[in-house]
Formats: structure tokens, C-alpha cells, sequence
């Protein structure tokens, strides 16, 4: 088994417990891969996406699991127990199936066994670009090791107040964290890279989901990745905020104006390349069923 489950410091979080032994941090994992769902999907940005899906691997439980979270069914618990070597198949499976890349969706406190897989799978053929596809709030040490194993990093950047990421998501130091990772990402990455049918190869996405009432935050998250990154990154501004019973207070959609003004202002900070949502984006439909499918044949 191994030694980064037996005193867990995987993420921010640094619980230091034994999950070998069953013992569960803040994420609530042990030291078994568990997902919930492994297919093509079609609703990440058009550079991943493109028309044959991006290989999405859903893995369970989360280092945030933020208060108004759409995917809670997965990432409080649930999914499938998977082995390594079940999950390079999954991998391969996947790839058989035509997908333009591994999309792994929030692996952080599984890395591990994920980096296992990944080798297994590659020694037996795997060849896509891998998406590393998480909530931001990261190591920065723990990005850096990640070496030429993830050719695309598609963190979130959540929120720049410290009080905001403490009251959604029990992070006030999200800002902190998830700015020293996402240099570690650039760092690892570079600036994008297409292969001659325009799917990203290489580079980092920043994602961005307004919250609604939250312009003035948003716009310091902006503000901050102008500064510290430019155009070196893509960045990915999104409007589809979807309102759930567990968290009362954020009960509406965010307005257009809202995020209008949102794009206005990237673009006025000089954001050039990126991707912005059209309205319509907030439907149950764009939250996939967590119900085994694809992990095994």
C-alpha cells in the first residue's frame, strides 16, 4: 500500500491520517480508488471536448465539497471500488472508444493509485493527453512531482476572499493555495499547445464559476490571474451556477448582467484567448448520472 495514504498530506487540508488503516480525512476517502462514472463527455471547454467527448473519469469524495456543489452525489462518497488495474483498463477502454483525451476529475486524494494506473495503462499502449481536472485547491509540492504524467491542467479558481472560501467551501486559505499551484501547473505545462485539429495538447484552462451576487470577488479572481499569468493561460468563465437545497443562500442563477459585466471585465484587463458561456447553461442536464457506467465492461 502506499506510504502517502498512511499519513495523508495530499492536499492543503493535511489531515495526516492512516487511511490504509480506514481512517478518513476531511475528503472522506480511504485508500481504495472508488468513481462514479467513466465515458465521454461533451460539456468541457470545446478544446477538450471537441466532437468525440473528453474521457471523463469521475472519482468520489473531494478535499472542498463546497456547500452549493451539483456533483454532491459523488463527491460526499458512493462510486465503485476500483483496482488499479481495473481502472488502466477503464483508461484504455476509453481511449478504444475514440475520446480525445483522459479527463480525470477531481484525483487528487487518489493520486496514487491513479499514477499507478497511469502506468499500467501506458506500458500497455495509452497514448491521449492526460487532463488533470480539479477544484484548485491544491499543493503546489504535490503538482510539481506530477513531472510529464499530465500534459493539461484544468483547475478551478474558485474565490479570492478568504471569507467566502471558508464560508462555501472550509478553505480561507483557497487563494494561497490555489495561486502557489497553479504557478506549479504553469510551470509543468507551459503556454497552450493544438494539435492540427485544435485540441489542446499541452497548457493549463483556469476555470472560474461566478457566484451569484459575487461580481466583486470575480473580479478580483481576475484581477489576480492577469497579474501573476496573462494570456500563458486559458481562461474559462463561467455562467452556469446551478442553485441546490443544501445551500439556501446562493438560491438563484447568476444574471446576465452579472456576467456580462464579468466579460467585460476580462476583456478589459486583456484576457485574449479563453472561453466564455452562452445563457442556458443552468439545467440538472449538464450533471452526468454517477451510476457506474464505464468502469467496467
Amino acid at each position: 500500500m502506499y506510504e502517502a495514504y498512511q499519513n495523508c498530506t495530499l492536499c492543503p487540508r493535511r489531515c495526516g491520517v492512516d487511511r490504509t488503516r480506514g481512517e478518513r480525512g476531511f475528503c472522506g476517502a480511504d485508500a481504495t480508488l472508488h468513481a462514479g462514472r467513466a465515458a465521454p463527455h461533451y460539456y468541457e471547454e470545446p478544446c477538450l471536448s471537441g466532437e468525440r467527448g473528453s474521457g471523463a473519469v469521475f472519482f468520489a469524495h473531494c478535499n472542498l465539497r463546497c456547500s452549493y456543489c451539483q456533483n454532491r452525489a459523488i463527491s460526499r462518497g458512493g462510486g465503485e471500488p476500483l483496482s488499479e488495474e481495473e481502472l488502466a483498463d477503464t483508461f484504455l477502454r476509453l481511449e478504444r472508444e475514440g475520446v480525445h483525451n483522459l479527463n480525470l476529475v477531481t484525483p487528487t486524494h487518489y493520486l496514487p493509485g491513479i499514477r499507478a494506473a497511469l502506468r499500467l495503462a501506458r506500458e500497455r499502449g495509452l497514448s491521449l493527453p492526460v487532463v488533470y481536472n480539479c477544484g484548485g485547491y491544491e499543493r503546489a509540492e504535490v503538482i510539481g512531482e506530477l513531472g510529464d504524467e499530465i500534459d493539461v491542467f484544468l483547475p478551478d479558481f474558485k474565490y479570492w476572499d478568504g471569507a467566502l472560501a471558508e464560508k462555501f467551501s472550509g478553505a480561507p486559505d483557497y487563494r494561497e493555495r490555489a495561486t502557489e499551484a497553479l504557478r506549479a501547473m504553469v510551470d509543468a505545462a507551459g503556454r497552450p499547445r493544438y494539435d492540427d485539429k485544435g485540441m489542446l495538447t499541452r497548457g493549463v484552462v483556469v476555470r472560474h464559476l461566478m457566484l451569484p451576487g459575487g461580481l466583486e470577488d470575480t473580479k478580483r479572481v481576475l484581477e489576480l490571474l492577469w497579474s501573476e499569468f496573462g494570456n500563458t493561460v486559458l481562461l474559462s468563465l463561467m455562467n452556469q451556477f446551478t442553485p441546490q437545497p443544501s445551500c439556501p443562500e446562493l438560491g438563484r442563477a447568476v444574471s446576465s448582467s452579472e456576467y456580462d459585466r464579468a466579460v467585460d471585465y476580462a476583456i478589459d484587463l486583456g484576457f485574449e484567448e479563453g472561453y466564455v458561456q452562452e445563457e442556458g447553461t443552468v439545467s440538472e442536464s449538464f450533471i452526468p448520472a454517477f451510476d457506474g457506467t464505464g468502469l467496467r465492461e
